[in-house]
């Protein structure tokens, strides 16, 4: 049987898999070995292998993180817990990838909390824009997305009434905000929530408006580097998905074909690995 995850900061998918069809699917805590030490990791693991029906003898992680000395750490977790497996780690960006085109080419994105993208050739990553984090890029995220709405709200560019509702439904004041951006951790994933908000008030043009914008930027500053509009794009992720719409009318004013837009690539990835 084949174990498969998909894995960012907030949670990790799994999915045990034999002959294409999934056989169990679980979600723990996100695991990412750039900020998390062995114990905390083998601990979550060993938290799976309790819910897991039968051992896998193949491991597919791809998560947020895995490159270099990450990868080395997240292989040796993975062989405490399950040492009879063979293992393969990767990152969720070749996850999304492979998930997306399988042995075709595209151009991968994630756009969740945070944002990536990527020229793929069927095979491997040929080419990655580097994201720079939510500070210095992450364009298209809720991240980046939760900062433009903000900075509306408080800046007097969306209405009292807005501001007053958001407030009042998130049980929030302006100094609660500031804390939770400047002085808590997590900054970025709190500032992602504030999409919860913004999608149910879309009809609001303003508001579309700041969503819009955000994909666009993520399309100008990354997709548009790779020079490709010859090779369809692809997208996974909570902010992709919920903005499909927008997402699609952008990429098409770029001149881009869009073939695929999932919320999480769990299930796309069990029938290609």
């Amino acid at each position: 049987m084949k174990l498969i995850a998909d894995s960012g900061s907030t949670k990790t998918s799994w999915v045990l898999a034999e002959g294409g069809s999934t056989v169990r699917r679980v979600s723990t805590a996100g695991i990412n070995p750039v900020v998390q030490g062995e114990e905390t990791i083998v601990s979550t693991l060993r938290e799976l292998a309790s819910q897991l029906d039968g051992q896998p003898t193949e491991i597919h992680f791809f998560g947020a993180g895995c490159r270099g000395e990450a990868c080395l750490l997240m292989r040796r977790c993975l062989a405490v817990v399950f040492p009879d497996a063979v293992t393969e780690v990767e990152s969720d960006l070749l996850g999304a990838a492979r998930a997306l085109f399988d042995d075709r080419e595209g151009i991968a994105c994630i756009l969740g909390t945070g944002s990536n993208s990527c020229l793929y050739d069927g095979k491997g990553i040929v080419e990655n824009v580097p994201p720079l984090g939510f500070i210095l890029g992450d364009e298209g995220s809720g991240a980046a997305l939760g900062k433009a709405f903000i900075n509306a709200l408080f800046k007097g560019d969306l209405p009292e009434d807005m501001k007053r509702e958001y407030l009042e439904e998130t049980g929030q004041t302006y100094e609660d905000i500031i804390r939770h951006v400047y002085r808590e951790p997590n900054a970025n994933r709190y500032l992602a929530t504030t999409s919860l908000f913004i999608s149910k008030h879309l009809d609001f043009k303003p508001l579309a408006d700041i969503v819009e914008q955000n994909i666009e930027c993520f399309f100008t500053k990354n997709v548009d580097k790779y020079g490709r509009r010859d090779v369809p794009v692809g997208a996974v992720g909570s902010i992709a998905y919920v903005y499909a719409d927008t997402f699609r009318k952008v990429a098409e004013r770029h001149g881009y074909r869009v073939e695929h837009i999932v919320k999480e690539p769990i299930e796309m990835l069990v029938k290609v690995v």
